[in-house]
């Protein structure tokens, strides 16, 4: 028996006008999609009168339900994988039946369509030649720290994701670790409240503590400056502090002056605070 298709099916990731023709016939021509959530899916497809049989698929139930559909497309069935918003795959469960279907020799075909990550840069004006792809940060204090640390030489412009209630909180760990430099925060993409606050990460801070954070937000962060030399010693750090607290600065207030002139985090001047008397 010939095995069936899994569709990987991009939907819009706000105006529904967005969604591609190819995508709409694949939607009613499958036997079953399979959906991250299903409420939020029967809207689009009630939408434009698909009435193709729809099934859950998410973080919680992906084992299950994963043999499940694995085992409908040995059968030659087809299936369309979606996600809320977007490419199915992207931060998302739908990765891991992606490998399960390649492991079991079952054709994968991507649908292309929206991408909050791509519209948020497109539109960021940071650089767009050379970027790396984030998601969301991770929520383990440690695994966080780790992360953030690998960031701070990273070169390329940077997307993330991030949810109203912790956008502050990220935006000021942002600013810590790598330096008060340059960001983009996209939010209802292609809705119409869409909105695009650009400038440094403790402005764009600052606007949100004025305006309340709702929606998803994208993130565009610029990547580090390659010039190196421009990055100062250890002991002209020490000295600077030194000479901050000998002004009359307590001790957080200099480090966050020397931090903020030669942008850098303020983790690392801390660090170096540590290796003098003060």
């Amino acid at each position: 028996m010939e095995q069936g298709t899994l569709y990987l099916v991009g939907t819009p990731i706000g105006n529904l006008e967005d969604i591609s023709l190819r995508a709409l016939k694949v939607l009613k021509e499958v036997d079953l999609i399979a959906a991250e959530d299903t409420r939020h899916t029967r809207k689009l497809l009630s939408h434009f009168n698909i009435h193709t049989s729809l099934t859950s698929y998410f973080e919680h139930n992906k084992k299950v339900k994963g043999e499940y559909i694995i085992s409908l497309l040995q059968q030659g069935k087809t299936v369309a994988l979606v996600s809320d918003a977007g490419m199915p795959g992207i931060s998302d469960p739908g990765e891991d039946i992606v490998r399960e279907a390649v492991s079991a020799g079952i054709k994968v075909c991507p649908i292309p369509g929206p991408s909050a990550s791509l519209a948020a840069l497109t539109v960021s004006a940071l650089p767009t030649s050379r970027f790396v792809f984030e998601g969301f940060l991770p929520r383990d204090k440690k695994e966080r720290r780790r992360r953030l640390d690998l960031l701070k030489t990273e070169t390329r412009t940077m997307i993330l994701f991030e949810s109203p209630v912790r956008i502050k909180d990220t935006l000021q760990e942002l600013s810590e670790y790598l330096g008060d430099r340059q960001v983009a925060v996209a939010r209802e993409m292609t809705k119409r409240y869409e909105e695009v606050i650009r400038g440094s990460l403790g402005e764009v801070r600052s606007y949100f503590q004025e305006h309340s954070p709702k929606g998803e937000f994208t993130l565009v962060l610029a990547g580090a400056t390659d010039a190196k030399k421009e990055v100062p010693e250890t002991e002209e750090i020490k000295a600077e502090l030194l000479r901050l607290i000998a002004a009359g600065m307590t001790k957080k207030e200099a480090v966050k002056e020397v931090a903020g002139r030669y942008k850098i985090s303020k983790n690392e001047v801390y660090k170096t605070s540590l290796e003098v008397n003060l």
